[in-house]
């Protein structure tokens, strides 16, 4: 029985480990994306109306 557990146990943390991976790489391949599509266009930020205030500022990168 703690055999099952403990594989059980592994599994969950192997599965929430790889979902982890995949979303930092989808993250990764997002960032490298609109790096390269600024880099053809010659751009150097992409702008976001504030709702608020109604003024456009460069978009922060995701932390």
């Amino acid at each position: 029985m703690p055999q099952i557990i403990l594989l059980l146990l592994f599994a969950a943390i192997a599965w929430i480990g790889y979902r982890k991976f995949v979303a930092d790489a989808e993250k990764l391949t997002r960032h490298q994306q609109d790096v390269r599509r600024q880099r053809e266009t010659g751009t150097q930020g992409t702008l976001v109306k504030d709702p608020v205030t109604g003024e456009y500022r460069l978009k922060k990168p995701e932390a």
